[in-house]
């Protein structure tokens, strides 16, 4: 796996990771099973896909201890990237960016991991009633105690800032100036794929400019680019795609071009990984499961293309030296066609036909 680093201390990952939230949160939970997300976090490691991407609020907490159950093996194999700031119940959210509180997180969560050290320790949202310097400073004393080893900051709840063009992260840029006068600020997670590239226009030069690592959340598409979910075949009540207004039969329907160009790209391409669900792309701070079993459909089955997940993937992997790749499964022959991405190559054509491909009707946010 190819390495890269992050962060002004030269952090290093595999250039691929892995979005571990599907695990046993926000998606259905008769598919969840602790014993196969063992072995797909095993076989991440073994892989060199060593970001392993969670939050105290996936469970919550329970996400962090399936982790820590790994961890307590291979500790020296994994970089362990984890969230605060975030409580979650049964029927709502709100953010906690109270000094205290973030210590607090801080040392649940190693106990959680057990780990003496946190590798990347995340804000996941900033509290609106709490200045960001104030949570940030408090995050910058866990790194003075050996707690952590470097500060990030999770975009992935950026919205587009009325009558500034559409530049969904100017925001969090100002915010991120803010941090970045207080200690420094080593990677940013946004929203990163071929159907959703708004992070390439502000925040991506934002973060190479500075050495800052761009963790691509949602590479995937939450599933979608994988083309293998079909235009009204709905989803499950508790899947947060039943009521997303980009996955309605309608719109699916008319996104399907984009499929369709990175399945043409696929095929012209050496088969480096085995088939993968659709099932376990990370959606934003909530999941989804469709409970498909392959992500290799009958039109990528034959031959030896590559997937259109794969070239998704490198499509994402190509966007800049300090981009890493963090799809989300829970599943172990998921987590081994995604890392076969990492050997797959652009060609021209390849790029010239997926930079034609139509912008995805409806957003996100």
């Amino acid at each position: 796996m190819e390495r890269r680093t992050i962060g002004a201390t030269a952090l290093e990952v595999g250039a691929i990771g892995l979005g571990c939230m599907p695990m046993n949160w926000a998606y259905s939970a008769s598919r969840r099973n602790g014993e196969e997300s063992l072995r797909a976090l095993h076989t991440a490691l073994d892989l060199g896909c060593t970001l392993l991407d969670t939050a105290d609020m996936y469970g919550p907490f329970t996400n962090e201890l399936l982790i820590g159950r790994v961890l307590r093996e291979r500790r020296a194999d994994a970089f362990v990237t984890t969230k605060c700031g975030l409580l979650v119940g049964d029927q709502h959210m709100v953010a906690d960016g109270r000094p205290g509180y973030v210590r607090r997180a801080c040392d649940a969560s190693l106990r959680r991991l057990r780990t003496d050290v946190i590798d990347l320790y995340q804000l996941h949202r900033a509290d609106p009633e709490v200045p960001v310097e104030e949570t940030w400073g408090a995050m910058a004393e866990l790194v003075g105690a050996g707690k952590v080893r470097a500060l990030g900051v999770c975009a992935l709840g950026a919205r587009a800032v009325r009558g500034s063009g559409g530049q969904r992260y100017e925001g969090t840029i100002r915010q991120l100036d803010r941090m970045q006068q207080v200690f420094p600020v080593s990677a940013v997670e946004a929203e990163l794929s071929v159907w959703s590239p708004e992070a390439l226009d502000s925040l991506l030069p934002w973060c190479e400019a500075r050495g800052v690592g761009l963790l691509a959340a949602m590479p995937l598409g939450s599933g979608y680019l994988t083309g293998t979910l079909t235009p009204g075949q709905g989803f499950e009540p508790d899947d947060v795609r039943a009521h997303h207004p980009r996955f309605t039969a309608e719109v699916m329907a008319a996104n399907q071009p984009i499929v369709a160009g990175l399945r043409r790209v696929a095929r012209r391409h050496r088969r480096d990984g085995a088939g993968a669900g659709p099932d376990d792309e990370v959606a934003a701070w909530v999941g989804r499961d469709t409970g498909a079993g392959t992500r290799g459909g009958a039109d990528d089955e034959p031959g030896d293309g590559a997937t259109p997940a794969q070239v998704a993937l490198a499509w994402v992997l190509e966007r800049g030296r300090h981009v890493i790749a963090v799809p989300g499964t829970k599943r172990a022959r998921w987590v081994t066609e995604n890392a076969g991405a990492a050997g797959l190559r652009l060609t021209e054509g390849d790029r010239a036909e997926i930079a034609a491909l139509p912008r995805a009707r409806e957003s996100w946010y």
